[in-house]
């Protein structure tokens, strides 16, 4: 298995175009991912990647060499995903990537019951509010809010999460109860935004007499991290836009109350994006089945009429 795992390595310095973070992502030390490479070189008698201090760049032979072992590496999950299909005992690693309340609050919670049922499959689960890229990090699994940028991967949607613009009380008692949407854009009121790299600008869609409009909202709080938001929104900072799931326990307890209730956001899709293979592995079609099962049901509890 040496030569394939050196492949697997290989493939991912050229996707990731760093030694260090191929070799964390692929749970091996620098200098394991680097002896990789060193060997796939000399088996190959060229060099596949020019190396400076700062830099590391696939050469003309590394280029090539990357399409050949994409297709290799593609032809052997096929024929294991092929095995696995007919013995029913799904097992490897999944890697699952989620936003940080999506995360918290539905996916985390139900990954011991899926080990649980399938103890050969292991779970990486990766939290983050940033955009990602499944092809470039290596995922499997990719659970996301909104919609998806990407036409080449599959897309299985899980619910509409109905959300909610709020503050908390004491904030509505400095500042007032905003009544229109335009308070967030000119300065009367501060919103609270989820920033992450690449982001456009910030703009809240809502759902007014006139049907959905865009408002280009101002406020001098961002995070990358939507929960820093929800606790600002509770320190009294701002108004808050989220998904109902997220904060039902602060609305229920009164420590966010909603506001312009005449012109809601319009609601959010959650889904789940994954590649599309000719034999889908079956561990990646068993935990999506039962991760959709399971978040829409807790969205359910979350989020009743």
């Amino acid at each position: 298995m040496s030569y394939i795992e050196n492949i697997r390595t290989f493939v991912r310095v050229y996707e990731l175009g760093n030694m260090s973070a191929a070799a964390r992502d692929q749970r091996i030390s620098a200098a394991v991912a680097s002896s990789r490479i060193s060997q796939l070189e000399d088996y190959l008698n060229v060099r596949l990647f020019m190396r400076t201090t700062r830099q590391l760049n696939a050469t003309e032979q590394g280029e090539i060499f990357y399409t050949g072992a994409c297709k290799i590496l593609e032809t052997i999950e096929e024929a294991e995903a092929a095995v696995n299909s007919v013995t029913r005992s799904p097992r490897g690693s999944l890697r699952v990537a989620a936003p940080l309340g999506v995360g918290r609050r539905l996916v985390a919670p139900q990954v011991p019951d899926f080990k649980n049922e399938y103890p050969q499959v292991d779970l990486r689960l990766r939290l983050s509010d940033r955009k990602l890229d499944l092809t470039a990090e290596g995922l499997d699994v990719a659970f996301f809010l909104g919609l998806p940028e990407d036409s080449t991967l599959r897309i299985r949607k899980i619910a509409d999460c109905d959300r909610v613009l709020c503050a908390a009380p004491n904030y509505l008692e400095k500042r007032g109860e905003p009544t229109a949407p335009i308070e967030l854009c000119n300065g009367t009121h501060d919103s609270l935004n989820l920033r992450y790299p690449g982001a456009p600008e910030f703009q809240w869609a809502l759902n007014t007499v006139n049907g959905i409009q865009k408002f280009a909202v101002k406020g001098p709080f961002e995070s990358d991290d939507g929960d820093v938001l929800t606790n600002w929104a509770l320190d009294g900072y701002g108004v808050v836009l989220k998904p109902v799931f997220e904060i039902a326990e602060h609305l229920a307890s009164g420590a966010l109350v909603p506001v312009l209730q005449d012109t809601p956001p319009v609601p959010i899709q959650m889904a789940c994006l994954y590649t599309h293979r000719k034999h889908q592995d079956p561990k990646t079609r068993l935990f999506i089945d039962f991760m959709v099962e399971r978040m829409r049901e807790a969205l359910r509890v979350a989020t009743p009429d």
